[in-house]
Order: C-alpha cells, then structure tokens, then sequence
C-alpha cells in the first residue's frame, strides 16, 4: 500500500508538473495565433506600388513558413489606411486594443507610419515600415518597437542626388509632395546636391495624387535649373514625367522614388535614362528571379522594392519569433535586431539600434525601347552603393535609442 501510495504522489506530480509545462508553452504565444495586421494604401496613388501586391507578398511569407509559429496558427489582417494618418491611428489602436495584433506591417505613406510607429511605442507592438520613406522613423522620431526595413529619404537623397551631380546635374528645382515624405526628401536631396557643389535654386509644393502637373512644370521650366527633382511616389511621380514630356520639357527629370510599375505604366520610350535608387530589382540574379517569379505568377507584375522588402521583413519578424520562443514585442525584437538578414533581398543586411535595416542599394537607369530584350527587362545597374554608405551613420544620429 505504501509503495503504491508513493507511486500515485510521484505520478501526480509528474502530470501537475506536465500541466504546468504544457501551459507555459501555450503561453509563448499570446491569445494562441500570431496576428499580423496589413496597413497600408489599397485603393490611392500608392497602391500599385504597396496595395494587394503587398499583401500577396506578406502571405507569401507567411505560407513559406509553414503558417504557424511555435505550433500557432499565423493570421494576416488587412486596412486601407487610405493615406490619412487618423485613419491609420484608429485602425492601428482598434487591431492592437481589439484585435490582439502582435504586428503592423507596410505602412505605404510617412504621415501614416510615423502615427502608427507612435502607438506600436505606446503599446509595446512590433512596426516594420517598408512603404513609407521619410528617415524621421530611425533618426529623431525612432522608437524601441519600429523597424525601417527598404529604403528612406536619406538612402534616396544620398545616392541619387550625388549621382545626377556627378554627370553634371549641378542646379535644381523640386517638384515636391506636400507631405512628411516629399518635404523630407527634398530637404535630403538638396543638402546632398549642395554638399556634392550644385545649388538649389527652388522648389514647388503639390498635393498627394495630383493629376495635373501644368503649372507646377512650368516653374521648374522657368527656374532654368539642369534638374527638375520629382520628391514624390506613385501616381504622382507617373503624372509629373508624362507631363514633362508632353510639354516637352528639356530639363533632366531625377524621380528620386521610382518603381518598377511605374514604368510600367509610363512605358520606356517616355521613362527612357532616368537614374534613380532602388532597393531591389526583380532581375538582379538568379535569387531574385526565381522569387519574382513566383510573385509574378499571382499578380501578374513583377514586384516592386516594397513588396519584395514586405515579404523579407516578414520572415525574418517571423523566424525571430521562432528563435525567442514567443512573440513578445521586446524579445521579438532582439532577435531581429542580433539577427542577420541574408536573403534574396538583402545579404548580410543587419538592424541597427536605431530601427534601420541597412544592405546595399541600387543605382538604376532606364533602359531604352531597343535595349531591353524581353517583358519587365527595364533597368541597367550603374552602381551598388553599400548599406555603410547609402544610409545615414549612426554618428550623425539624432536617435536617442543610439549608444554614444
């Protein structure tokens, strides 16, 4: 009797301690599934650019990785954030107070990431931006929970702008979007273009999802500046070029933000030798293609830099949970910040302290009609600028995160 009363108490504490076990790794997972919540431009000037592409790209990865982490089901939300930043705010403290999301993603439009990246702080949730641009999210305005995963202002400005300089593009007017994104990016770009030698001389501000550019061309026209600085995206940027060559403007065009499905629309006989600066081309090596591809066989285009970075960001968010063993936003984000990131987007990318991811980038021309020789073939590489250099160093800093 005695000898099997010992044997039920060790029996006993064998299965309260596989209970406790057992809840303890429930736990790892808030609420049981790992929400991941899509915020961004799905029906305005940016959704060719982010939209649906986006979210194809995020499921992508999601399905790519089994859709579960740590043996929870992975859930992927979408919102038209519809570039108004309350918009985005309301959404952004709905999805996270309501909804449990552990993750706001995308976030196409600098006013609507900066608001959201203020709640992600607010309410301890992990942002990743690849849509928006303006470098404010990793300098003054970084917070512990954002990461700024494509590009930014500063990338843009610093190698775009030097470039133009370089083959002569010595003085220029901005044709800029009256919006964070545009104004920051033209502060950018023209401090590059006057430490590079040239001179500023103007600029002119327009309203998101413009449609004629008419008078906004002729001011730069007047200026007699070398360069018309386009600081906008999207449909906008589409616009401005169509109506400089409609005008039949002389200046060189920089579109300091150009994308792969913009010219598209434009076509290469009117984007022809444009330069700009890229985070990805979808035909840069074999890696690259056989992504796009796969991309391409669900939406019929070949992605854009943003949506290929959305896919990255997001496996690489999604493994760090795996490896911290669950998805509190502090641990998931050492994980990802200790992590490298090498991929066909980006390798031996790293997050700094700061939020920003940092890999190399692309100096693009457009190629002309005769020189492309099969569908999406629209860019030669002028140069690889280094993530060392493309983005702003951590000693010019203004981020508090940062260690002095």
């Amino acid at each position: 009797m005695r000898k099997a009363g010992v044997i039920c108490f060790i029996y006993a504490a064998f299965t309260l301690c596989f209970v406790a076990t057992a809840t303890a790794q429930s736990g790892k997972i808030s609420d049981g599934v790992v929400k991941i919540g899509v915020l961004t431009d799905m029906s305005g000037p940016l959704s060719d650019i982010t939209g649906e592409g986006s979210v194809v790209a995020i499921k992508m990865a999601v399905e790519d990785f089994g859709g579960n982490v740590l043996g929870k089901p992975i859930e992927v939300l979408v919102a038209d954030h519809q570039n108004k930043p309350d918009i985005a705010a309301a959404i952004a403290r709905k999805w996270i107070d309501t909804e449990k999301v552990d993750a706001i993603v995308e976030l196409a439009n600098s006013g609507t990431a900066l608001t959201v990246s203020s709640i992600g702080k607010e309410k301890n949730r992990i942002v990743i931006v690849n849509g928006a641009a303006s470098d404010r999210l990793t300098n003054e305005d970084c917070t512990s929970t954002t990461i700024h995963y494509t590009y930014d202002t500063y990338s843009l400005a610093n190698s775009t702008g030097a470039a133009v300089v370089k083959q002569g593009g010595d003085s220029w007017f901005f044709l800029t979007a009256d919006y964070t994104f545009g104004t920051t990016l033209e502060s950018e770009t023209s401090n590059v273009v006057k430490g590079s030698g040239g001179t500023v001389l103007g600029s002119v501000r327009h309203p998101i999802n413009t449609s004629d550019f008419s008078s906004y061309l002729l001011q730069a026209q007047a200026s007699g500046a070398k360069v018309i600085g386009l600081a906008n995206a999207g449909g906008d940027t589409i616009n401005a070029i169509k109506g400089a060559k409609e005008f039949g403007l002389r200046q060189r065009l920089a579109a300091l933000l150009l994308y792969i499905t913009d010219i598209a629309s434009l076509g290469l006989e009117t984007a022809q030798g444009l330069l700009f600066t890229d985070a990805f081309y979808w035909d840069f090596n074999d890696e690259t293609r056989k992504w796009a591809r796969r991309f391409f066989e669900r939406r019929k285009k070949m992605p854009t830099s943003i949506q290929a970075g959305d896919y990255s960001s997001t496996v690489h968010y999604l493994k760090a949970i795996q490896a911290a063993g669950t998805d509190e936003a502090g641990a998931v984000m050492a994980k990802m910040k200790t992590t490298p990131i090498t991929d066909f987007f980006a390798k031996n990318g790293k997050i700094r302290d700061d939020g920003r991811m940092v890999h190399d980038m692309y100096v693009l021309e457009v190629k002309k009609p005769t020189e492309s020789k099969y569908p999406w073939d629209y860019f030669a590489v002028k140069a690889i600028i280094a993530g060392e250099q493309a983005f702003r160093p951590l000693s010019k800093s203004a981020c508090p995160l940062v260690k002095r």
